[in-house]
């Protein structure tokens, strides 16, 4: 059996790392857009909306432009999750858990 100390100082190591991660994570943005870019959505690392933008010439039809918007949105919240992933991956792939664990 390993140490019990030295796996406390790991979780503790480890939580510290994932507390920097998420600060991180509220300060970096990713960018989608739909409709040739007539729509552009900001989404933060943690899935929060930080901006949407609407061409001016998107507006004249609005069922069209909701669709825009939704599929903007979407698709940055989808770049934001893979992107905390990939950073969750990156930090905890030293410690030998299996894929998905974390």
């Amino acid at each position: 059996m390993k140490d019990p100390l030295k796996m406390l100082r790991q979780v503790q190591q480890m939580q510290g790392r994932m507390e920097k991660l998420q600060k991180e994570l509220e300060n970096e943005t990713v960018e989608a857009s739909a409709g040739g870019g007539a729509v552009a959505a900001v989404v933060s690392g943690t899935q929060k909306i930080v901006s949407v933008r609407i061409d001016p010439d998107a507006a004249s039809d609005v069922e069209m432009l909701q669709d825009l918007v939704v599929a903007a949105v979407n698709e940055a919240i989808e770049k934001s999750k893979q992107m905390a992933s990939d950073k969750m991956q990156a930090l905890t792939s030293g410690l030998g858990l299996p894929p998905g664990l974390v």
